[in-house]
């Protein structure tokens, strides 16, 4: 099998078995996360922290405008953070940098340190940087690229999945704090319109994905 593809069929195990994703769902907590914190810091928002829960949630705070269009590229990150960091991942790696996205994740994480509240937060946050390190400094170039490419497919499919089970989750919880909940207090979109958005855009990310690496 073609290691594209067989690093495809690696991600879809890691997401489709229950034990598995019980835990590797903390890492796209991770990854969205720091897709908050990413933008929330680009459009000039002062990021007060983040936190890494058990139960696989997480929450990002940052100070600045509480309206406007900083406010929304922060809200709208998250969901879209794992199929733009996937999709990134896969053209960097097929392009022969695997390096650099190896690199770029590790400097992520590090930065990652210096704004984590909690105690699991750190926990998961120096687990993911020990594994980067791991492969950065002691792994083959080709278990690089099969491992590179385990992560950005495994967040290509993780990204629709979690959008998709964020439909439910609205309805049964009523607290209406989520993402798509906070979208629609800040624009004239209702939350289910924003939800239909991720699942679009990030199965958009999972098809451009496979349409740069080609069929099997």
């Amino acid at each position: 099998m073609d290691p594209t593809w067989a690093a495809a069929a690696a991600a879809v195990v890691l997401i489709a078995l229950p034990p598995a994703w019980s835990v590797t769902r903390h890492v796209v907590t991770l990854v969205h996360e720091a897709g908050h914190a990413g933008v929330a810091v680009l459009t000039g928002r002062r990021l007060n922290g983040i936190r890494l829960h058990t139960d696989t949630s997480g929450l990002t705070v940052s100070s600045g405008k509480p309206r406007g269009p900083g406010m929304i590229a922060t809200a709208a990150a998250g969901y879209l953070a794992p199929a733009a960091l996937g999709l990134a991942s896969v053209a960097l790696v097929e392009s022969g940098r695997t390096a650099w996205a190896l690199y770029a994740g590790l400097g992520t994480l590090a930065l990652m340190l210096a704004f984590i509240l909690n105690w699991f937060g750190l926990l998961v946050v120096v687990l993911s940087a020990a594994a980067v390190s791991l492969l950065v400094w002691r792994a083959p170039e080709r278990v690089q690229d099969f491992a590179a490419l385990t992560f950005a497919w495994f967040l290509l499919l993780a990204a629709p999945r979690t959008s998709i089970e964020l439909w439910p989750h609205r309805r049964r919880v009523r607290t209406r704090t989520s993402d798509a909940d906070v979208l629609a207090r800040l624009t004239i979109l209702p939350a289910a319109v924003w939800n239909v958005v991720f699942i679009l855009l990030t199965g958009a990310a999972l098809a451009a994905a496979v349409w740069l690496v080609g069929p099997p």
